[in-house]
């Protein structure tokens, strides 16, 4: 049986811990390998590593920053299929899925490698005579980040190229269900010629994570999670003094006008709501449709989830994998049976499902659900169901739908679709959701924009990527200077100073 170990100072260690966890394939259902999960002890071990590394990283040039970055970027092209089949194996995606998520992650190394643009600071000449002020921004020192399941590759990558090229050594608690991921980038690191110590990983569950919280030589910590858990994270860490990234779950919507196309719509929809299962914090898990836009809405997401291919991931032509785990699976099936007795039209059912390939039979397989007459008092609406079920919420107006969307408690993504540049634009000005698209339904934004939602989907200010990225990784400094002549006398006064 395979074991996965932690990447600590270069080189996988079997760290302190004696606990391990099974990895599944979700294809099967069968056990794969076992991941060490790392204890505070271990924490500690990545601690000093990263803390050693530190210190030379941090004074290493723009341009030395910037080759890593470069040569990380091509890595990833060159080892975009291993990776990706790796990430099929254990999360259960599909591989042209998970090349997706490769792809939309490295587009972060990219703008890493852009960051002697971003980091340059300002110069004022002369505020005073003979006095200027310049400012510049360094890094924290060590940082982590705790990471999902969802998507192995991507969220880290969001997190780590940017801290790394700022300049901090970085730590990586992945989630213990598909960890190879990380081991495999933190070999592409060393390839692209990554000092050792700067990049680590330390498997665990709660215990490793509560470590990092706690341990007093980490300086900020990024999440992506739950809610629940972004909170505990943002308290946790804080409490340590601790700046922190925590981002949480989310209900997101679609709103369909009358005016929009609604073949469009549906296929997109389709794409959103069951593509990876589901199980993405961007997914579009209710559809809103406005007035005379429902009925034939529904027809055509109907016959599009019916048409949708179920099976392993790295099968060629599969549409939909897997769930994570057995658990996920029966989550996803109980809740579309609670909606059923809740008063919900169950138009596709995709509980029960069964491959025609053996080999499949214990897999965490759940066909595409899709439910009409959904209202927001049904579980199905209020619960982050996180797997390949579509709510259809039925509205009379544009107003109403917004009404809608504003009183959920998450505010992560959102859409609309329609042929009217007017009701876009009131749309996206007056609905209270961080991240917006317009006949886009999955609006995840480029790396040089910031992720990040409002309302429950963000706890605290610090979106991810991005400009925000730079700012969380790093904090400013600013010099106020004089350079007097000899000569020159300058009375210094009690009085608080002023410039003239």
């Amino acid at each position: 049986m395979k074991t996965i170990h932690h990447w600590i100072d270069g080189s996988p260690t079997t760290g302190t811990g004696s606990a391990t966890a099974t990895v599944f394939n979700p294809a099967t259902g069968a056990e794969q390998a076992r991941v060490l999960l790392g204890d505070s002890s271990t924490v500690d071990t990545a601690v000093t590593a990263a803390a050693r590394a530190f210190e030379a990283w941090s004074e290493s040039s723009l341009t030395q920053r910037t080759q890593v970055m470069f040569a990380l970027r091509q890595l990833l092209v060159e080892h975009e299929e291993e990776l990706a089949r790796i990430i099929s194996a254990e999360h259960g995606k599909t591989v042209d899925d998970a090349r997706g998520e490769i792809v939309r992650g490295r587009e972060v190394v990219e703008f890493a490698c852009g960051l002697g643009d971003v980091l340059k600071g300002s110069y004022s000449d002369q505020v005073s005579r003979g006095v200027d002020v310049h400012n510049f921004r360094q890094p924290l020192g060590v940082v982590a980040g705790i990471t999902p399941f969802n998507f192995p590759a991507m969220v880290p990558l969001w997190m780590h190229p940017i801290a790394i090229a700022t300049g901090n050594a970085f730590i990586l608690k992945p989630s213990e269900r598909d960890p190879s991921a990380a081991n495999f980038v933190a070999r592409l690191y060393e390839k692209a010629g990554l000092p050792d110590g700067v990049f680590n990983v330390v498997h665990g569950g709660k215990d490793a994570v509560d470590a990092i919280l706690a341990h007093p030589g980490i300086e900020a910590v990024s999440f992506v999670g739950s809610t629940p858990i972004a909170k505990y994270v943002h308290e946790q860490a804080t409490a340590h003094g601790k700046r922190v990234q925590a981002l949480g779950g989310a209900k997101n919507h679609a709103i369909v006008l009358p005016d929009a196309d609604l073949e469009f719509a549906a296929n997109h929809l389709t794409a959103g709501a069951y593509g990876s299962a589901g199980e993405r914090c961007m997914a579009v898990s209710v559809a809103v449709a406005v007035g005379g836009a429902a009925d034939g809405l529904v027809e055509v997401l109907a016959r599009k989830a019916r048409e949708i291919t179920v099976g392993p991931g790295d099968r060629p032509g599969t549409d939909m994998g897997p769930l994570i785990t057995r658990a996920a699976q029966q989550r996803v099936e109980n809740a579309v049976a609670i909606a059923a007795a809740q008063g919900a039209t169950v138009v596709v059912d995709g509980r029960g499902l069964k491959l025609d390939d053996p080999a499949q039979a214990d897999g965490f397989f759940t066909g595409p659900s899709l439910l009409d007459h959904v209202t927001t008092a049904m579980d199905a609406y209020q619960e982050e169901l996180f797997g390949p079920v579509l709510a259809i919420l039925r509205v009379d107006s544009l107003d109403e739908a917004i009404a809608v969307v504003n009183a959920n408690p998450y505010g992560n993504g959102t859409a609309l679709f329609t042929g009217s540049g007017e009701a876009a634009r009131r749309f996206q000005r007056r609905i209270k959701v961080g991240m917006i698209g317009i006949n886009v339904p999955v609006p995840v934004p480029m790396s040089y924009y910031s992720f990040g939602g409002w309302k429950d989907s963000l706890i605290g200010d610090h979106p991810i990527h991005g400009p925000e990225g730079i700012r969380f990784y790093t904090r400013p400094k600013v010099v106020t200077t004089r350079w007097p002549r000899a000569a020159q006398q300058i009375t210094a006064g009690f009085d608080f100073p002023t410039f003239d």
